[in-house]
Order: C-alpha cells, then structure tokens, then sequence
C-alpha cells in the first residue's frame, strides 16, 4: 500500500511540485569569444587576397581560367607510351630517397642525443647542436641542391647531400623533442646510480627513443621520393629533370604519367612502412 505524500516531501527538494518558479542559471560568459575570432580570420583573410598583399585579382582568373582548365584536362590523358622512359629516372630517384635516408638516418641518431636536454645536460653545447640545426631546416632543400650543383656537378650525388640535410634536420627535430616529453625517471635512476651520461644514453636512452626514431626514419622516406623528383628541376638527378624537360614542351600527358608512378611509389611506400611499424613500434 502506498504512502501518502507528508507536506515535508512536497516541500523539500523539487521545487516543480510546490509550483516555484524554476531558477535559470546564468548564460556563460564569453560566448562572444568564438564570433569574434571568426570575424578576425575573416578580416585576415580579406586582407591577405586583397590586391596590396598576395595581388589577388579574380578579373585575371576569370580571364585565364581556361589556359588552366586546358592543362588539367591534359592531366588526366596520360600518354602510357611514355612509360619506357621514365624506367631508368625513376629507379635512380627511389635510390637517392633510399640512399639519403640511411645516411641521414644514421648522422641523426647521436645528433639527436646532443640536441635533447635529458641525453644532453650540458646547455651551451645543447644550445649549439639546436642552433645549427635550426640554420640547416631555415634552408629550403631546393636551395642546397642548386648550390651543390654547382659545386659538385650535375647529377644525384648533390640531391643525395641535399636530401642528407633535409633528413637529418626533420628527425633530429622529432625525435629530441620525443625524449624531451619522455619519462626522466629512468634515466634520473641510472645517475643516481653512479653511471656516466654515455652509459645512460646508451643502456637508457637509446632503446626508449628507437621506436620513434624508426616512425620518423620511414616518413622522411616516403618524403624523400617526393622531394628527390623536384630537386632535379634545378639538376640534382632523379625524374626531375624529366619532369623539367616535359614541362618545357608543355606535354602534360607526360607530366601526368610522371606524377602516377610517384603516386604509386609513395603509396607502396606507405604500405610497406606501415607493416614495418607495426612489427618493430
């Protein structure tokens, strides 16, 4: 049998059932904040395409869109005749992107001790590696390859030296910043311990950091194929400099061909570094 309600009930904590009006909470302030940052990116923006910035001018768009519109139906009429010859540069583009990788690779690993603070104490020669990497990553790897050619000659050895920096630049900025965000505390045990820092790093450190250091090894691998086809626009080898001769004569279907079999690469590559990663991370 059920109980009557008893007049403590009906007024204690719901204030529905004794008919009190319900207290609104106040509106959260600041919700002006997200509008206003949408309207300074819109500000932003109109002044970035306005014609004293980047010159944006869409009369000239509108005049010229069909020289672009041409090129790209081009783009997507291959001319697979073309494929024969495009064999020899792209073997020798997929061994500088392999060959520079190494190399990098394997001058990062160390540099990427010197330049973390955990592996590292020492601040001025800390300071000194993240300084002269920071000089080396500021340079495009366009501009090292023309300069190299220069210097070395037309070929892949001066896009092998390009992409050299490019690597080591790119991992020992990743890595150094993984082991700076590691856990500290093993390595705070081993020198507490009595070991020196060389054998901390060594019995600590490196194994710790190897995983990352393989994920960033394979990404700079597939960036390396990109980046090698463009170096040789300015003579540094690989199917850059095809890629140069074919834009000269404006033979899109060509270029497109080009493009397709660095698609495929990159795409081969990724799926080959994903199964490593998944054995080895």
């Amino acid at each position: 049998m059920r109980a009557a309600p008893t007049p403590a009930s009906t007024s204690g904590a719901d204030p529905r059932a004794a008919g009190a009006p319900l207290a609104v909470p106040p509106r959260p302030a600041g919700r002006w904040k997200p509008w206003a940052a949408f309207a300074v990116v819109v500000l932003l923006t109109a002044a970035t395409l306005s014609p004293w910035a980047i010159g944006f001018d869409a009369d000239a768009i509108a005049r010229n869109w069909r020289n672009g519109a041409d090129r790209i139906v081009k783009l997507f009429s291959p001319d697979w005749s073309f494929f024969p010859r495009t064999v020899e540069p792209m073997l020798e583009t997929l061994q500088m992107a392999v060959v520079a990788t190494v190399v990098g690779a394997a001058v990062a690993l160390p540099v990427s001790m010197w330049a973390a603070r955990p592996t590292n104490p020492n601040r001025w020669t800390r300071g000194a590696v993240r300084l002269a990497l920071n000089v080396v990553r500021a340079v495009p790897e366009l501009l090292y390859a023309a300069v190299l050619v220069a210097m070395v000659g037309v070929g892949a050895l001066p896009g092998v030296i390009a992409l050299v920096l490019f690597n080591v630049g790119i991992i020992v900025k990743m890595v150094s910043e993984t082991i700076d965000g590691s856990d500290r505390g093993p390595l705070e045990a081993g020198r507490a311990a009595g070991a020196t820092q060389t054998q901390i790093n060594r019995t600590i450190a490196l194994p710790e950091m190897l995983p990352s250091f393989v994920n960033q090894t394979l990404y700079v691998l597939e960036l390396n194929v990109r980046a090698s086809s463009v170096l040789g626009l300015v003579g540094a080898g690989g199917l850059g400099l095809l890629v140069d001769a074919v834009r000269t004569y404006y033979r899109y279907d060509q270029l497109s061909l080009i493009i397709l079999e660095i698609l495929v690469a990159v795409l081969v590559i990724d799926l080959v570094s994903s199964i490593v990663r998944r054995r080895l991370v």
